[in-house]
């Protein structure tokens, strides 16, 4: 008996209430599964307040870590903060990347505040340079408007 290429479940198929029948109560599901769920909400909230009271008391220790204790400087230790425990006035030290990247960020805008000022070497060579080149426009438009006029006054001089 071929089925294709996929077989069911030998659990066999899901079976859905109807909305009719949900309104006439008679769904196969059993009437006590509220009280069921309701009681393993009320468990799992003891066994979470049973394990914090336990977590407070001891770290349980894994492997051989119980019968030796090292003080290793380069462990790093699991930090789990509850949100009870977060103290919010308690500034955070930044790492030395983090402190270089913020020095590196205001140096830079320190230096383009001066840049724009015109106080900065660089700026000042530029300025003097935009200086030269807006003296050299000026001077070849006067020298433009210049031979335009000698022009225009021989086309004058040619029709008379």
């Amino acid at each position: 008996m071929g089925r294709g290429k996929f077989k069911g479940k030998p659990t066999g198929r899901r079976h859905f209430s109807t909305p009719e029948e949900m309104l006439a109560g008679s769904s196969t599901r059993p009437r006590t599964f509220r009280k069921e769920e309701e009681e393993e909400k009320e468990e799992e909230t003891s066994e979470e307040e049973e394990d914090s009271d336990e977590n407070d008391q001891e770290v349980k220790k894994k492997g051989t870590q119980g019968i030796i204790e090292i003080d290793n400087p380069n462990l790093v230790k699991p930090k789990n903060l509850k949100a009870r425990d977060v103290d919010l006035e308690k500034t955070t030290e930044l790492s030395r990347r983090e402190r270089e990247e913020i020095e590196k960020q205001k140096a830079h805008e320190r230096y383009m505040r001066l840049q724009e000022q015109g106080k900065t070497e660089q700026a000042k060579k530029d300025l003097e340079r935009l200086q030269l080149i807006r003296q050299q426009r000026a001077d070849a438009a006067k020298k433009r408007e210049e031979e335009k006029a000698a022009k225009e006054l021989k086309k004058a001089e040619a029709r008379k």
